[in-house]
């Protein structure tokens, strides 16, 4: 079992930036990929980002790719998305989600999700 908790969200201008953090515990963190996810009312969870084990690896959506950084730090089991230029269509809850031996982009492929952090941007 893996225990997953978001923090960082909050009210930002448009142009801000904010960082997530995601904190696990429970089974060892490096074995997990690590995702990024998005919910805003209404529409289906998005994918944002993801990132390999070891952190070598890290992809994001087109929506979010050149504003949006993915990192982890497995000495301290948490995991980054650093927001950057953000925009009030990025308004949404945002989950994070470990899945065992790799990352995915696909939602459905994760065992475990945090309960998630709301992210507001006003224009």
């Amino acid at each position: 079992q893996v225990q997953l908790v978001e923090s960082g969200g909050g009210l930002v201008q448009a142009g801000g930036s904010l960082r997530l953090s995601c904190a696990a515990s429970g089974r060892t963190f490096s074995n997990y990929g690590m995702g990024w996810f998005r919910q805003a009312p209404g529409k289906e969870r998005e994918y944002v980002a993801r990132i390999s084990t070891s952190g070598g690896m890290t992809l994001y959506s087109d929506s979010v790719k050149g504003r949006f950084t993915i990192s982890r730090d497995n000495a301290k089991n948490t995991a980054y998305l650093q927001m950057n230029s953000l925009k009030p269509e990025d308004t949404a809850v945002y989950y994070c989600a470990a899945r065992s031996g790799g990352s995915s982009r696909y939602a459905h492929d994760y065992d475990y999700w945090g309960q998630g952090t709301q992210v507001t941007v006003s224009s």
